[in-house]
């Protein structure tokens, strides 16, 4: 395999193939890179709709992912770094920072045959160091993709609530600590021109942090509406409620037990668990999970339908970026009972309820509410539902489009080139 690295990463000359020399008003010319699998599941899903919408909205975007794992449309031009044909590099074998500093250089190297043709660079974490100051000494702007809360303060979070509750993170995890992975990301902070915020939640903890907000550019997140959809539902007893996504001290499933079991909701209602424990996390909610209207289901491929089945989505994070699951179920008719660091869509009260973060008291209160008044949750619902187009992928690539244009706009006048 070493052997072939030269080859993975070298480029064919029609790369260079220079495209059409547009305005950057008109259509960004966009170098997107990405140093994991494009396409494949979570965030490197999120990564592919960005892609894939951002284009359909009007730019011309050239991709570096390591390895494209679900095919983009024809218009978009796809050159992997770690990937060719069916050889790849394995990112299990040779690890996570080391493969995406290979990825971080070829990019940075092709970047350079690329002057003049780029009006901006679009990276990720941990993969684009290198990249990024390339594009500094060419007069690029860049921006920095923040899928998630300033790391430091997401460790730090994280590591407090975990020490709280007795539970340790397995090493591996992507939460747990790891010095070197916030070595590098401080340094890509510092070398981007602009972090794209996901969330308000995300922006507020770069601004906690003493970022300036000049230098925080927001976007958002879609769900794909021809998936998630609502259904009619017929009116019950009892509430259902559902939690989706990896089940760990973060998410806040603790605090959501805690909240359901002393609500009026966990008389008549059901609270379903849809995902995979951390090791240590489950025992130490074993007597909560025990209750006869909790459900743990595991990990599960219908999440779909589940959403359709169910009048509620919890998610009580401690931290997030923005979870795909909240739009996902706003979009298959649920109603949203989040805390503010979740990174959600939506308003308190208008067509959702937020609570503080571990606010147990004001989360049992909202269940409450919503048992005991169904009119007040068909109102949510519906003002929910009113909305959702303004939350799709399509309306996230179009905003990415605006983004583009303001940065690179802002990085015109900030260097007097306008």
């Amino acid at each position: 395999m070493s052997a072939s690295l030269p080859a993975l990463g070298s480029e064919p000359s029609r790369l260079h193939d220079r495209p059409p020399a547009l305005g950057a008003s008109s259509q960004p010319r966009v170098l997107y890179s990405y140093p994991s699998k494009l396409g494949a599941t979570r965030i490197c899903y999120t990564a592919w709709e960005s892609v894939k919408n951002v284009a359909a909205a009007g730019a011309n975007v050239l991709v570096f992912p390591g390895v494209l794992q679900r095919a983009l449309p024809d218009s978009i031009r796809v050159k992997p770094t770690l990937a060719r044909g069916k050889i790849r590099l394995p990112y299990k074998v040779f690890g996570t920072v080391r493969t995406f500093a290979l990825h971080d250089h070829i990019v940075a190297g092709r970047l350079r045959k690329l002057a003049g043709q780029i009006d901006i660079v679009h990276t990720w974490p941990v993969g684009s160091l290198r990249t990024l100051q390339v594009a500094n000494e060419l007069g690029i702007a860049t921006v920095l993709e923040r899928p998630n809360a300033y790391t430091r303060f997401a460790y730090e979070v994280v590591a407090h609530e975990c020490a709280r509750l007795g539970v340790t993170m397995p090493a591996n995890h992507e939460h747990a600590f790891h010095e070197d992975i916030l070595r590098i990301e401080e340094a890509e902070y510092a070398a981007a021109d602009f972090l794209l915020c996901p969330s308000d939640f995300v922006k507020q903890t770069f601004l906690g942090a003493g970022f300036p907000s000049e230098k925080l550019l927001r976007h958002q997140y879609g769900f794909n509406e021809n998936i998630f959809t609502p259904a009619e539902r017929r009116p019950s007893e009892g509430l259902k409620m559902v939690f989706v996504g990896g089940v760990a001290p973060r998410k806040g499933l603790h605090y959501a037990l805690e909240a359901w079991l002393r609500s009026s909701a966990s008389v008549k209602g059901q609270f379903l668990i849809a995902g995979e424990f951390i090791p240590g996390y489950e025992a130490h909610l074993r007597s909560m999970l025990s209750h006869p209207s909790v459900k743990p289901l595991g990990h599960r491929t219908d999440i779909a339908d589940l959403m359709r089945q169910s009048d509620i989505l919890i998610l009580p994070s401690i931290e997030e970026g923005s979870a795909l699951v909240t739009s996902e179920a706003r979009g298959s008719g649920c109603v949203l009972l989040v805390s503010e660091a979740a990174g959600a869509i939506c308003t308190h009260m208008q067509n959702a309820l937020v609570h503080k973060v571990g606010d147990v008291d004001q989360l049992t209160s909202h269940l409450d509410l919503l048992d005991q008044d169904r009119g007040l949750l068909e109102k949510l619902r519906s003002e929910s539902l009113r909305s959702i187009n303004e939350i799709t992928w399509s309306a996230a690539g179009r905003r990415l489009f605006t983004v583009y244009q303001e940065a690179i706009a802002r990085h015109a006048r900030r260097h007097g080139k306008s």
